[in-house]
């Protein structure tokens, strides 16, 4: 009996114009202007839905190549592949197999017939299966062909995380573990280096993707050990780990730490973890006389206290934790107990408190609590730190404001919006210097301050370093504090005139009756006819393969030189990315009249600008797109404003969860370089229009920051006449008296 044809997977409008390389408005004409365009196959009146084989046959009848990338590709072929009931965690293992292999074994393997890939991609698979334990047999089909081909072209030509991180995605979207998140890579690498010295020794047990493992690697690390609730997950860290650290001795297992803990006899040197938060069945009862419970047996509501003592319970005496926390631990009656131990016992060392937006939950300034497991004879611990990193919380105007309804979409790029140097600069300044003398630490006012165990515990032991912080602004000289904010008000009135200078200026007269339309050209037209050039960052796995966009024609690489960033672009700064995080030599140096655009879109900041001598030199990010333009055939102004257009970038962006930028979809009119030039000049003054106003913010929001700290501190007080002018203050103004 013959069999039943595979279904076909179903694609939306949006879906084929990102296929297509077109925007949406030309797929409506064609389903208009063409009565053989495929008929809806399902969905609804005003959402259909289109079969995704029969609209690649019509695209290709007309010449209309693909102009998806090869993780967009592969994610295409995972829903048909899906719907034909293979397993995505099948193909993980074979992702670890096929990034070991060059390029020209990748491209022969994707071009061999269906049945003799299959066999190919088994004997591949079954070289890495005795790499990751507990990994169950895979078998694949006949039917696998088309995934297959699509995953080796995705290693082959974006690296072995790209495919990982698509076959992850969509397992997880079909679990019901949607809430699984990827902790941010500043703040991955801010806790592996709040662990003093260099452990080799690392346990994550709530270890997700592998992030904070990976960061312990990057830090020298030889000895990894991971632990996920979810089996998906696990085999995705143990993959991952593998391709980002292959020196190391990687070890992940699938089970509920707390429940049944993988490594009950490990004690490591460090221990890493962004544990889940809220959960009220974390095992309370049947875990009541457990021995990690040390400290006190946590409440049923205080499920981070348990995370917070099996940590401890895994460490060597004298090891170090560092544990991503919500800010209610800190502060809850029910876990009162607990934190009283934790502080009496030394084992408490800091609590740094982060801006919203730093990690899932976005709209919550969450705690990374750094613990010591105390030593026999060790030194006794008489203070505990707490840092207040909020007052770093953008590198623009964006602000943290938001809300769990759209922390999904927006997690990647609210994170990369954050000020990570100075977040950085400000705990490990602050944690240093404590850890070096505790005794004679000074802090500083407002943002660190160390505490006597005595003094934190009273009746609620509350460890939020908000309330403990502040309360040292009383030691704020009033003479300093008045000086700085006199300059602030100055710095403030100066830019409030060039604000109102630079808005005064007219570049720009109405079109018309209609808005203007012109021809259009995507990027990679344009650089195939030789008028610019796309480079970028090779992705991790990829080094070295040629794919036009790896180099910056000298082959060298800078010493020294900074890293230019996406939240670089979005903040308006010039480059602070660290190098050490790019491996290899395959990050293109910038040069001025580059165009530079975000790889991530977001409505935070804007998403391209023209690199300045402030960028010349500097490192292109692994996040960033750069375009170098022929300046005889585009001005680079005219080209940076289009590409960062708010419409051109939602045409050329792809995902569900972090809308991620394909740079050769992005449209460009087709204009005279002449027009070009006026184009640019107009989009060059909102340029300065923008920064202008970013800077006056952040003077306006550091002056009123000083003057309310100052006068709620004590050191300012409210004057009984006629405030004094401030210098370069235009006066004339009435100021506040005194009632």
């Amino acid at each position: 009996m013959p069999q039943p044809p595979a279904p076909s997977a179903q694609v939306t409008a949006a879906e084929i114009s990102r296929i297509a390389g077109v925007t949406r408005a030309t797929v409506s004409n064609w389903r208009r202007r063409h009565d053989d365009f495929p008929a809806p196959s399902g969905g609804t009146d005003s959402s259909p839905l289109y079969d995704l084989e029969s609209v690649r046959a019509w695209l290709a009848s007309r010449g209309h190549s693909s102009a998806a990338t090869p993780s967009e590709e592969l994610r295409t072929t995972l829903r048909l592949h899906a719907q034909s009931g293979g397993r995505m965690s099948d193909l993980l293992l074979l992702v670890l197999a096929a990034a070991g292999r060059s390029p020209e074994e990748l491209t022969a393997a994707a071009q061999l017939p269906d049945p003799d890939i299959v066999t190919r991609a088994q004997r591949d698979v079954a070289t890495a299966a005795d790499a990751v334990p507990g990994a169950d047999a895979v078998r694949f089909k006949a039917d696998d062909a088309a995934v297959l081909r699509a995953l080796y072209a995705c290693v082959r030509d974006e690296g072995g995380q790209a495919a990982l991180g698509v076959l992850a995605e969509r397992e997880l979207e079909d679990s019901a573990a949607s809430g699984a998140y990827l902790t941010p890579a500043p703040l991955a690498d801010l806790l592996a280096r709040l662990i003093p010295g260099s452990p080799s020794r690392v346990l994550d047990p709530a270890c997700g993707g592998g992030t904070l493992l990976a960061a312990a690697a990057r830090r020298g690390a030889g000895e990894l050990y991971g632990q996920d609730n979810l089996p998906v997950q696990a085999l995705r860290s143990a993959v991952s780990l593998m391709l980002t650290a292959p020196e190391a001795e990687v070890t992940v297992r699938a089970a509920d730490s707390l429940r049944a803990d993988a490594f009950p006899d490990l004690l490591a040197d460090a221990v890493l973890c962004n544990p889940p938060y809220g959960v009220r069945d974390w095992g309370h009862d049947e875990l009541a006389y457990d021995p990690r419970w040390a400290y006190g047996v946590p409440a049923r509501a205080e499920s981070e206290l348990a995370w917070v003592q099996h940590a401890l319970a895994h460490l060597t005496p004298g090891g170090h934790a560092a544990l991503l926390l919500p800010p209610a631990t800190a502060g809850r009656a029910s876990g009162r107990r607990v934190r009283a131990e934790l502080v009496r016992s030394g084992a408490l060392r800091a609590v740094i408190a982060l801006p919203a937006g730093a990690s899932v939950p976005l709209h919550i300034g969450l705690q990374v609590w750094v613990l010591q497991r105390p030593e026999p004879g060790g030194p006794e611990h008489k203070s505990v730190l707490f840092v207040d990193t909020a007052g770093d919380a953008a590198t623009g105007t964006a602000t943290a404001a938001g809300t769990a309804a759209n922390a999904r979409t927006r997690s990647g790029s609210r994170s990369a919006s954050l000020d990570w140097e100075g977040i950085t600069a400000h705990a490990l300044g602050a944690w240093r210097a404590f850890t070096e003398n505790p005794d004679t630490f000074e802090g500083e006012p407002g943002v660190a301050h160390a505490i006597g165990v005595v003094d934190l515990l009273d009746d609620v032991v509350d460890l939020t370093p908000a309330r403990l912080v502040r309360a040292s602004r009383a030691e704020v000289d009033p003479a300093e504090l008045s000086a700085g904010v006199a300059a602030a008000r100055r710095g403030l009135v100066g830019a409030a005139k060039s604000l109102a200078r630079t808005a005064g200026r007219e570049g720009w007269s109405a079109a018309g009756a209609s808005a203007r339309e012109w021809r259009t050209a995507t990027a990679s037209d344009l650089a195939r006819g030789g008028a610019l050039t796309l480079l970028r960052t090779l992705p991790e796995g990829a080094r070295g393969r040629a794919d036009g966009g790896g180099s910056d024609g000298s082959g060298k690489r800078p010493d020294g030189a900074a890293v230019l960033t996406g939240s670089d672009i979005a903040g308006g700064s010039g480059p602070t990315g660290n190098p050490a995080e790019l491996r290899g030599d395959s990050a293109p140096v910038i040069a001025v009249g580059d165009v530079l655009v975000r790889a991530v879109a977001s409505g935070d900041g804007p998403m391209s600008r023209v690199a300045g001598e402030e960028d010349a030199g500097a490192l292109l990010g692994p996040h960033v797109h750069l375009f170098r333009p022929d300046p005889k055939r585009l001005d680079a102004w005219f080209l940076a404003g289009f590409l960062g257009a708010e419409e051109n970038i939602a045409g050329a962006s792809t995902g569900s969860t972090i809308l991620t930028v394909s740079p050769g979809r992005l449209r460009v009119p087709l204009l005279p370089l002449e027009e070009q030039r006026r184009y640019g000049e107009a989009f060059r003054h909102v340029h300065e229009l923008r920064a202008e106003a970013r800077r006056a913010t952040l003077l306006a929001e550091e002056t009123a920051r000083l003057l309310a700290g100052g006068l709620t501190g004590g050191q300012l007080l409210p004057s009984r006449g006629p405030a004094p002018d401030v210098p370069g203050d235009s006066g004339g103004r009435p100021r506040a008296r005194r009632p």
